[in-house]
């Protein structure tokens, strides 16, 4: 059996690109997120609400909307006051095209976990997806940024990507890259 660490080496092996289970320490850092939540709320309702959110989590990922969506409000009309439904709610609202509905439920996320802890710095990661989808790039970096502090690999390459002076070196090394491997070809990709 694959210890935490394992998969998350695994993930970022096989899915570099991912937002998510990218951030050094998390077991550590979860272990006292759950106590901190089972000391504020009663650990029969904590239980019950994450049961909600595995549901909608497995929902979303068979592709049933609908479902999540009521798993991850029901989670949220139990325990309004804690961070995770509603940064989960909020991916779920974001593939349904409800892109205002997802900001709102980030912000909340953010604002309820005090910008700290995983619900926290994945918030700050899809917030700053789509702000940036939406050009707004200055504001897409502030949210990287503190992602980024908050131990997210993937906010620290979003935010290379926004400098146009890292992308111009990464694409010059790309191709000194492609000429290494193919010294007869033209230097382009494979």
């Amino acid at each position: 059996m694959a210890t935490a660490n394992d998969r998350a080496v695994l993930q970022t092996i096989f899915n570099p690109s991912t937002p998510f289970g990218d951030i050094p320490g998390l077991e550590e850092e979860e272990e006292e997120a759950a106590q901190e939540e089972g000391e504020a709320f009663a650990p029969e309702l904590l239980e019950q609400v994450r049961d909600l959110e595995l549901q909608g989590v497995s929902a979303a990922e068979s592709g049933d909307l609908s479902t999540a969506l009521e798993r991850f409000s029901e989670a949220i009309r139990l325990l309004p006051e804690r961070a995770s439904a509603y940064n989960n709610r909020a991916q779920a609202l974001r593939l349904r095209g409800d892109v205002a509905g997802a900001l709102r439920d980030l912000d909340a996320a953010i604002r309820l976990s005090r910008g700290c802890g995983r619900a926290a710095c994945q918030s700050f990661v899809q917030r700053g997806l789509i702000r940036r989808l939406q050009a707004r790039e200055e504001d897409a970096r502030r949210d990287w940024e503190r992602a980024a502090r908050l131990g997210s690999a993937f906010a620290r390459r979003q935010l290379v990507l926004l400098n146009p002076y890292s992308a111009l070196c990464n694409q010059m090394l790309c191709e000194m890259l492609g000429r290494l491997r193919n010294p007869g070809g033209t230097g382009g990709s494979e």
